[in-house]
């Protein structure tokens, strides 16, 4: 879970982008870094490797406010897509404070969305975490092409806890923000109740 510097009085959250392979996940990370000022960003670090790409970086947001005198730093990471990455996945899953659950809208990926989300909740209850406990926000991401999946339906298969959900394009930055300061309060929240005097 989240890490707390008391020499610097910093609160270090880590959110993952979670979902199936070329659903965006990188693509809201990268538009969430060209829009965030200089000073609010650490480094973007891309871990790349023949096949799989990670994105990370940090960025310290100014309008979140401060937690009993300490300033939150929110680490981004997205996972690889790809299915037979899964000890990756784990490894990056380690010590989550919170999950954006990255969903292709098309039709033709609904079976890959359904894939993903079993995949987070195995490797959530593998690694001794609460899916329950965990704040998950859902993004519907593309959802600008043809032949979409109706949100009623994404909602049904994929939201049945009924937790926030999205409506996204990323590549043109709809929903980019509201997904990730959903889920900036909801660690927070949780971070609020935890965080000792």
């Amino acid at each position: 879970m989240s890490f707390v510097n008391y020499n610097t009085k910093e609160i270090n959250c880590k959110i993952v982008y979670y979902g199936p392979g070329l659903g965006g996940k990188t693509t809201n990370i990268q538009y969430i870094y060209q829009k965030t000022a200089g000073g609010s960003k650490g480094e973007m670090v891309s871990l790349d490797s023949e096949n799989e790409r990670t994105i990370f970086f940090d960025f310290l947001p100014l309008d979140l406010g401060e937690i009993r005198g300490f300033k939150t730093r929110f680490h981004l990471y997205t996972v690889p897509g790809q299915v037979f990455y899964e000890s990756s996945r784990k490894l990056i899953l380690r010590g989550v404070d919170g999950v954006i659950f990255v969903a292709d809208s098309q039709l033709e990926r609904m079976e890959a969305n359904i894939e993903s989300l079993k995949s987070l909740e195995a490797n959530l209850t593998e690694q001794g975490y609460d899916i329950d406990q965990i704040p998950i926000v859902f993004q519907w991401n593309k959802r600008d092409l043809p032949n979409v999946t109706p949100v009623e339906d994404m909602n049904q298969t994929l939201n049945a806890d009924e937790r926030p959900a999205f409506d996204a394009v990323a590549v043109k930055g709809i929903g980019v923000f509201e997904t990730l300061k959903t889920m900036s309060k909801l660690v927070l929240m949780n971070l609020k109740g935890g965080l000792k005097e």
